[in-house]
């Protein structure tokens, strides 16, 4: 049975980074370099689910994806670059880590999913665009301490709702991703 829900944005970012992982990913922010950067997505919402159902915060997650826009660079090597960089500065956590520009993402997404996909203004267009709505969040290191971006609200993460996300709307895709996610917290449900 999942643990009670916490309250919304400062709570699940303390959850989110009780992962020593992402709480590594950002202390070395600077190093990263990323143009509009973010750390976004599965690292974040599967450690909030891990620990409201009370395994480790690390449990599962197969990777932390990076987000980053930078328009001035749309080749397949410029990211490959970023990933050298990326893959340098984290070596020592044991995670693989995907830095990907969203700057570029309409010019395979296509080919890779099967759908068109629109060019994106900035990084957080990205964060958007995720299949399943209660996945949409980013944070990344502020003045503040940290800014979390999450276009749907933050509270719905930790309610265990899956429901589809309209800029997105392709059912399979959609259908697989609840599947794997169901796999691992058999709790969450999809809500229409």
């Amino acid at each position: 049975m999942p643990e009670p829900l916490p309250p919304a944005s400062s709570d699940f970012l303390a959850q989110a980074l009780r992962n020593p992982a992402n709480a590594a990913i950002l202390d070395r922010w600077d190093a990263l370099r990323l143009t509009d950067g973010w750390l976004v997505a599965g690292c974040l919402f599967q450690t909030v689910w891990n620990l409201r159902s009370g395994r480790p915060p690390q449990d599962g997650i197969k990777d932390y994806d990076l987000f980053y826009f930078d328009p001035a660079d749309l080749s397949a090597s410029g990211e490959q670059e970023v990933q050298s960089r990326v893959d340098e500065v984290l070596a020592d956590l044991g995670i693989t880590a995907e830095a990907k520009n969203q700057a570029r993402v309409h010019l395979w997404y296509e080919s890779f999913f099967g759908h068109p996909y629109p060019a994106l203004r900035d990084a957080r267009d990205g964060i958007d665009r995720f299949l399943v709505r209660e996945t949409c969040v980013g944070v990344r290191p502020s003045a503040a301490g940290c800014e979390v971006y999450a276009p749907y609200g933050i509270e719905t993460v930790a309610h265990g709702t899956l429901t589809r996300n309209a800029l997105t709307p392709h059912p399979p895709l959609f259908d697989a991703k609840v599947a794997s996610y169901r796999a691992r917290w058999p709790w969450l449900r999809v809500v229409d």
